[in-house]
């Protein structure tokens, strides 16, 4: 007999109550938890340009952005895995979120394997291909060399996460995030330093404190997941779920990889910049890297609402509730308007104070870095609103819009315009670069939201889209499958 999930409100369900509080609520753990990430970049940044110079610096950022590129390779199996798990939560069906939790853990933490053992092979020719300045290049060398073995534990920990938002709770992945931040700043100068009993390890102490952290805190938080009996945890009978499921990983595959390609398309962005901005030598690297530092702060309010929104919406497709899906949306928007707009300010107001935690006050990296965030620090708010619309149209299945979007928007607009213009305005292109991007990427995702074939779409072809009534034998209440789906407008 198919396991239901009771249909009162319960924690965890996001298909009931007031949208904007209950949006609000559960976006707020998840930004506690994109802030504790950014200031662990951040003060590990400071570690490492205080203890070890500009140089070691450099060779962070650069190996930053090929973690980046790694973690977004497997980004959408995880989303894919969230969006499912989170609609069969709306639709009370846990056997069928076990069976996605156990197809996709294994697929996932597989492929993190095989990026992780390419990645420190290749670690020579990535770093080449990037154009990491020749006096970073050994600093960089040791550094991702011990980030790649912690590629998958970092997977792990952000797959169990991403999987128990879609199941409605975003505060146990908070604290468990918490935990692997506080070791990680902790560690950091210790390891590098040498002080105490710890050994002088340089900036390969800056990985390994990044290691641990992640190792201990996945650890954790499965121990805890299993001693709460959590609904969605495998023990027992469901161990046999791990095999994969060969028609449930096709769907996740394919659901999948257009959203991780969004993250490839992201990152083979700022790769190309980053290669560009090399080429200006150490200084400029240095302080756009810190910029970059910053901008991880200014997109913490979208990333969570997206990351918010996304599960909500999810939730409701599950559940049959189509007349809150527009209103999940509006208020996402709402919220990021006003949340990254602030950041934006604050920065503006206080951008040279900032820079001066990372860079030493006579440093003429510090003007550059204050230039570049006033350039382009504005059109986050943009890209922040097409993150909200991404995140409501993709908890339905439609996965390839977004990703087409990006790849017009960013790859060609952004990076197009920072190579192209070169001749004509210099370096001032590559900061101009980001305007131009956030401001196609956001036409045409508000075009698509308003009249694309979204709400048609599935994720599990028995699942209903808009205007399909629910099968109530999955638990959802039969007045929610009688609920007339939303018009165009939302």
């Amino acid at each position: 007999m198919t396991e239901k999930m009771p249909t009162r409100r319960r924690t965890g369900d996001l298909t009931s109550g007031p949208i904007p509080r209950t949006l609000l609520l559960f976006a707020l753990p998840v930004l506690g938890s994109n802030v504790l990430q950014s200031l662990n970049g951040s003060i590990n940044a400071v570690w490492v340009g205080r203890f070890l110079g500009e140089s070691a610096l450099t060779a962070t950022s650069n190996a930053n952005l090929v973690l980046f590129l790694i973690l977004g390779t497997v980004f959408g199996i995880g989303m894919a895995a969230t969006i499912l798990v989170a609609q069969s939560v709306g639709a009370r069906d846990l056997p069928e979120a076990r069976r996605i939790v156990g197809t996709s853990a294994t697929f996932f933490f597989l492929v993190s394997i095989v990026f992780a053992v390419c990645g420190w092979i290749w670690v020579d020719a990535i770093l080449n291909t990037l154009g990491t300045p020749a006096d970073a290049l050994p600093l960089a060398r040791s550094y991702l060399r011990i980030i790649f073995i912690a590629v998958p534990m970092m997977n792990l920990l952000s797959f169990v996460m991403t999987v128990l938002r879609g199941a409605g709770d975003s505060r146990t992945p908070f604290f468990f995030m918490a935990l692997a931040v506080v070791l990680d700043i902790v560690l950091n100068p210790l390891l590098i330093r040498g002080i105490g009993p710890f050994p002088e390890l340089g900036i390969a102490g800056s990985a390994t404190s990044t290691l641990i952290g992640q190792t201990v805190s996945v650890i954790a938080i499965l121990v805890v997941l299993y001693a709460r009996k959590h609904p969605l945890r495998l023990a027992g009978a469901n161990l046999t779920l791990l095999w994969p499921d060969p028609a449930l990983l096709r769907i996740v595959v394919f659901k999948g990889v257009p959203m991780g390609l969004q993250m490839i398309v992201i990152s083979a962005a700022a790769l190309t910049v980053m290669g560009i901005v090399n080429s200006y030598g150490s200084q400029v690297a240095a302080a756009y890297g810190i910029a970059a530092q910053l901008w991880t702060y200014i997109q913490m309010p979208a990333l969570a609402i997206g990351a918010a929104v996304s599960s909500m919406a999810a939730q409701n497709v599950g559940a049959g509730r189509w007349d809150r899906i527009g209103r999940v949306a509006a208020s996402g928007v709402g919220f990021n308007l006003v949340l990254t707009g602030a950041l934006v300010a604050l920065l503006w107001l206080f951008d040279r104070s900032i820079l001066s935690l990372f860079l030493s006050s006579d440093s003429a990296a510090i003007d550059i870095a204050a230039h570049i965030n006033t350039v382009a620090s504005w059109s986050f708010i943009l890209f922040g609103v097409t993150i909200v619309l991404f995140a409501t149209v993709r908890a339905t299945g439609a996965v390839m819009p977004p990703l087409i979007i990006l790849v017009i928007s960013v790859l060609v607009i952004r990076t197009g315009f920072a190579y192209f213009m070169r001749g004509v305005i210099g370096e001032e292109a590559l900061w101009w670069s980001f305007p131009a991007g956030s401001i196609t990427s956001l036409v045409l995702a508000a075009a698509y939201y308003r009249f694309g074939g979204w709400r048609t779409m599935h994720m599990i072809e028995d699942r209903p889209a808009a205007g399909e009534p629910p099968d109530t034998g999955l638990g959802v209440p039969r007045e929610r499958a009688n609920m007339a789906p939303e018009t165009p407008n939302g």
